[in-house]
Formats: C-alpha cells, structure tokens, sequence
C-alpha cells in the first residue's frame, strides 16, 4: 500500500520504518528536508522516501498523522483538498502541560481535526501507546497479541487500518465511532503515566480477552 507519513519525530518515524520493512511504499513528508530528524529517519533507512507534504498525500491511499498535536491542525488546514479520497489516520495525542489532556477534556484531537477535513474518512489508531511499541512487530516476544483500539466512523476505512495493525503485529480493537476518541486519548495519558512516570517497562500494552 502506499503509505504517507506526516511527521519524522519519535512516532512518525518508528512507524515510518515499520511500515517500510512490512512491504509498504511509505513516502514521509516534512516541512524542512533538511530537518535533523529527517536526516536521521533517512540515512538509517535508505528504503525511506521523503517528499512536501502535499507531493506525499498526492502519491498515497493511507496518510497517518504524527505530528505534535498542536502542529497538527495546520498540518491537515494545508491539504484539505489532497486528502480527498484518502483515509487519514490521526496518531496523535493533545497532551498538556502536567500530563493532562490538552484540550480539556471538552472534546477529543481527533473530532478537532476531522472537522478541518469533512470530506475525509478519519480513523483514530496507532495511539495508546509511546513511539517504543511501534517500531516493530507489536507480538514478537509476546504470548498474547496486544490490542491496538481504533476508533471512526466510516467502517470502509476502519477495515482498511485494521489490516495494517494486523500486519503491525497488533489485535485491531474497534471501539465504534469518533466520539470514542477522547477516551483513547484518555488511555494514551494512562500509559504515559505508568510508564514515562511510574518506570514501568515501554512495552506495556493492553490485550484484549473475550472469554
């Protein structure tokens, strides 16, 4: 699949390279290419392309989102027009000052963003979790796959991300629509609490367990 990246920090690049090494023609876009980490997500992964952001939306099905959050906004503002007919698939988080969600609590990142972009199908996934558990297959090692919860409102798009997770090593969780979102965001910040806070090991994930 043709796969852009928005974004070449901690995130973006980890799924970047991921999404690379799984077979897929990932194109990542940055506002500077002569950026530090650009730079650095190419020269260790000479598979990887870069391109402006429109040139790599323009070339993709698949757009993932992961920027900083309050970059992101003008991010999506810039390609309203490009992402047409594309999925978008928002990986970022509103995190504030003392780990508290950015926006209040009042709505979710993801609603924020997908009203800049109506005519898209949005899909919230790839969040829950830090930059650590993306950048290889999410059940090596593991003896139950972890969960990866998603949530949207378009089911066509839903089932398309749901195969990348899969592929990703992930068990994909629907969680229904976009009003869901707030509470992944919600969970990402429990993560991060536990782990970036606690000292628990980055590799904690939830799992999924039906019986």
């Amino acid at each position: 699949m043709k796969i852009a990246v928005l974004g070449c920090g901690n995130v973006g690049g980890a799924l970047a390279g991921n999404l690379q090494r799984l077979g897929h023609d990932v194109v990542v876009a940055a506002s500077a290419p002569d950026s530090s980490s650009l730079l650095k997500l190419l020269a260790g992964n000479s598979a990887l392309r870069a391109a402006d952001a429109r040139e790599a939306v323009e070339q993709s099905e698949l757009v993932l989102l992961a920027t900083p959050f309050h970059a992101a906004g003008d991010a999506v503002k810039t390609l309203v027009e490009g992402l047409k007919g594309k999925v978008l698939v928002d990986c970022t988080n509103p995190v504030g000052a003392g780990l508290v969600h950015a926006l209040g609590s009042r709505q979710s990142g993801t609603e924020q963003l997908q009203a800049l972009v109506p005519a898209t199908p949005g899909v919230k996934a790839l969040t829950i979790y830090g930059y650590e558990n993306l950048r290889d297959s999410a059940s090596a090692g593991r003896a139950v796959r972890p969960a990866m919860i998603d949530c949207g409102a378009d089911a066509a798009a839903k089932t398309k991300v749901a195969a990348i997770l899969h592929q990703m090593g992930w068990d994909p969780v629907d969680a229904g629509g976009l009003d869901q979102a707030l509470h992944l965001e919600h969970l990402t910040l429990l993560w991060i609490k536990m782990v970036r806070v606690g000292g628990r090991s980055s590799r904690l994930a939830w799992a999924k367990l039906d019986t």
